[in-house]
């Protein structure tokens, strides 16, 4: 029997059973005229060397509804980086036959747009995921052509055309009435994965529950499955009005901007896969700029600001007593998890993940003494809403930018 149960603040849309991957394409292919969809996806030219792009490319030439794909490329500031990556999606088409849009983030029209914004007093952030995810987003409102984004990474070896259809459904369907819809799935090989979820982001979000007692935003996001999953749909409306970290906090500050911009009913969390499979970060637990050490630490960050601007207080003895409970949390979750992975005849060292325990308990102790002293610390992106209340002409310049560099060199 699949699992149907709806648990948490929002709603809960399974896999069950075989759904038919034509029904749900053809089904978005009769919405695209109300709800076109265009597909974001950050990517660094170092992907071009993975297996999972190549994969992804292979699938998305036999996708018949996106209105747009924007791919957002960081990674090089040399104009031959740019024309591989065009050549490397030879073949893709969106609805209307067009090719990919590339939105070069390292080549100097876009880098001069930045340097417009950091003059305006809207800095954009250091470059990342976030940086580009926003950017595209920028793009695609400037188009006027879509209605709903959807995005996901570009180093899912697991690639499917069900898992973009099942993904694109609740917003693209405008009988849902969805503007929000996150991803979650298994991740599973010979042993289960997803440590920064499983190991710290639930454990830290029942810890802060266990020390202030339960807050609305704390049990929203308790109620996402794999709340650290790249794989969202929205609506362009939210899009716009949202503000998102430019570091590996996206996700958490992402979900924190719905929370607070979106009513409850509009938001679900979808089941793209039976398991899913993509590139997998090191710890690097003796290296605070690397990896899921890296990770956890931007995350902290995002989280401890977005509880604080709803009144939570954050000192240094607050601090002392979340890490125990946080540890404590962490070290009940590895008993569980060793227990399903011996039922499953998993591998499960028991070792590596108190180690990890560790690392995030020092990335997150760390995190939220820079807090303590800088409260403001760095901050999101702003919104397009505040940047085209500021500079009304950004979207037409932006677009004009990705337009020139599709033409040849400056």
């Amino acid at each position: 029997m699949g699992d149907f149960h709806q648990t948490g603040v929002i709603t809960t849309l399974h896999r069950l059973g075989d759904p038919g991957v034509e029904r749900l394409e053809n089904a978005l292919l009769d919405y695209s005229s109300a709800r076109p969809i265009a597909l974001v996806l950050p990517c660094l030219l170092s992907e071009l060397k993975g297996e999972g792009l190549t994969g992804i490319v292979d699938v998305l030439r036999k996708i018949p509804y996106l209105s747009q794909i924007i791919v957002s490329i960081s990674g090089s500031e040399e104009r031959v980086a740019y024309e591989e990556m065009r050549a490397f999606w030879d073949g893709v088409e969106t609805l209307g036959g067009q090719p990919p849009t590339l939105l070069w983030n390292s080549g100097s029209r876009v880098q001069q747009l930045y340097a417009r914004l950091a003059e305006e007093g809207l800095d954009p952030g250091v470059d990342g995921k976030g940086r580009s995810t926003w950017l595209a987003y920028g793009y695609v409102l400037s188009t006027e052509k879509s209605r709903v984004i959807a995005v996901h990474d570009c180093d899912i070896r697991s690639y499917n055309r069900e898992m973009l259809a099942r993904l694109c459904y609740p917003t693209g369907n405008p009988n849902l009435q969805y503007e929000f819809a996150k991803g979650y799935y298994a991740r599973v090989t010979d042993r289960l994965h997803g440590r920064v979820t499983r190991l710290f982001v639930t454990p830290l979000l029942r810890a802060l529950k266990a020390v202030l007692g339960s807050l609305p935003l704390l049990d929203f996001l308790d109620s996402f499955r794999y709340p650290l999953a790249g794989e969202c749909s929205m609506t362009t409306d939210q899009a716009r009005m949202n503000r998102i970290p430019a570091d590996w906090g996206l996700e958490v500050g992402m979900l924190s901007e719905v929370y607070r911009n979106c009513s409850l009913k509009r938001i679900c969390q979808v089941e793209l896969a039976d398991n899913y499979e993509h590139k997998h970060q090191d710890l690097s637990e003796n290296d605070a700029t690397r990896g899921l050490h890296r990770m956890v630490s931007d995350i902290t960050s995002s989280l401890i600001r977005n509880l604080a601007s709803y009144g939570v207080e954050f000192d240094a003895g607050f601090l002392n007593t979340l890490t125990a409970a946080y540890v404590r949390t962490a070290q009940d979750a590895i008993a569980s998890y060793d227990d399903d992975a011996q039922l499953n005849g998993l591998r499960f060292d028991r070792h590596e993940e108190e180690v990890a325990v560790e690392t995030f308990t020092r990335a997150m102790r760390a995190s939220g003494l820079d807090f303590v002293r800088d409260p403001l610390g760095n901050p999101q992106i702003p919104n397009w809403n505040r940047v085209t209340s500021a500079l009304p002409e950004f979207l037409d310049q932006l677009r004009e930018a990705v337009e020139a560099d599709a033409v040849g060199p400056r």
